[in-house]
């Protein structure tokens, strides 16, 4: 079974920042384009920041300067670094693998509030 478990949301104040993880299993993890999303309540879920197999990556204009996507095939996990969190950042962050198929983990919530 694939599964994928994000881990390492919290409750953060604005400037502040998080480190989340995705640990994948039941797939050959250096294979696959990994990714962050983010959905807040009412909203539509958003691509945040991608890492292909080769390590090239791309992000969201919104947080672009401030997050940072890496992998680490060796342990099977994608990492999003947050930093200077804003109010807006506040959405549960789920993580994607994908080659021609995709699977989601469960997500994990960040919630930034003063």
């Amino acid at each position: 079974q694939v599964q994928l478990v994000e881990s390492g949301g919290g409750l953060v104040q604005p400037g502040g920042s998080l480190r989340l993880s995705c640990t994948a299993s039941g797939l050959i993890f250096s294979k696959y384009v990994m990714s962050w999303h983010r959905q807040a309540p009412g909203k539509e879920r958003e691509l945040v920041a991608i890492i292909s197999a080769g390590g090239s990556t791309n992000y969201a204009d919104s947080v672009k300067g401030r997050f940072t996507i890496s992998r680490d095939n060796a342990k099977n996990t994608v990492y999003l670094q947050m930093n200077s969190l804003k109010n807006e950042d506040t959405a549960v962050y789920y993580c994607k693998a994908q080659i021609m198929s995709y699977y989601w983990g469960q997500g994990t919530q960040v919630t930034v509030s003063s």
